[in-house]
């Protein structure tokens, strides 16, 4: 492996230790964040599966941001997935998930469970662009 490769690698997996580390407090530290359990698990799983070498994530406030962006700031150019709490249900949560480049918005949906296939399917669409 090169070093370019070695050092966008190393990147993208810090960026999923810092994450994974900011919601891991604010689930444990304060009250009203039960909201991030279901994203905790999302980020494990993807972590568990290899995907932290592909992708790099992040908050904007609380929400998740997935990208293949090799620097912390997005330029408009790039695309993104956004996962949001967006209301406390009876059973659960509902997240709104988009992909986005800039302004423009590809896909947008409305889940509650984070593992529902339209997700999945955004994540392996956003994982066959290019890396920059």
């Amino acid at each position: 492996m090169d070093n370019r490769t070695e050092e966008i690698i190393k990147r993208f997996e810090d960026s999923w230790t810092e994450t994974e580390n900011f919601y891991r407090d604010l689930f444990e530290s304060h009250e009203g964040f039960s909201f991030v359990k279901p994203i905790l698990e999302l980020i494990r799983e993807m972590r568990d599966s290899g995907e932290s070498q592909n992708f790099r994530i992040g908050t904007s406030m609380h929400t998740l941001v997935i990208s293949r962006s090799v620097n912390h700031v997005l330029r408009d150019d790039q695309k993104e997935i956004r996962i949001e709490w967006i209301n406390e249900l009876i059973d659960g949560f509902e997240y709104e998930v988009v992909m986005r480049q800039g302004d423009k918005r590809y896909r947008e949906y409305k889940v509650t469970d984070l593992n529902d296939e339209r997700v999945i399917k955004l994540i392996k669409t956003l994982r066959g662009t290019i890396i920059d």
